[in-house]
């Protein structure tokens, strides 16, 4: 069963406010809920990048911002999303690999 970004993001957040789930353990360990804090950062970053592109785009086509001013926040936007992606499949391919070690 695929498991998308978003969908185990927002589980993940859901968890860490409710304190069960993995949000508990890492806040009993020092320093480990700062890699929560970390991903709930960037996709935050990723999201306001893609708003960012779209408010730029639109005021392009008002007339309102130059072509090059979307390129560029199209190109931060993809960019975020790369990034929030490439984590997200390190994380899965870490999640494997702990499901496979041997007791």
């Amino acid at each position: 069963m695929p498991v998308s970004a978003i969908n185990a993001a927002t589980a993940y957040a859901k968890a860490a406010q409710a304190g069960d789930g993995p949000g508990l353990a890492a806040r009993e360990t020092p320093g480990a809920g700062d890699f929560a804090g970390m991903v709930k950062d960037a996709l935050g970053s990723a999201a306001g990048a893609g708003k960012s592109a779209e408010g730029t785009a639109a005021q392009a086509l008002t007339g309102q911002a130059e072509m090059s001013d979307v390129v560029i926040s199209v190109a931060n936007a993809e960019l975020a999303l790369q990034t929030v992606v490439a984590v997200r499949d390190k994380v899965v391919q870490a999640y494997q690999d702990i499901l496979r070690m041997p007791i």
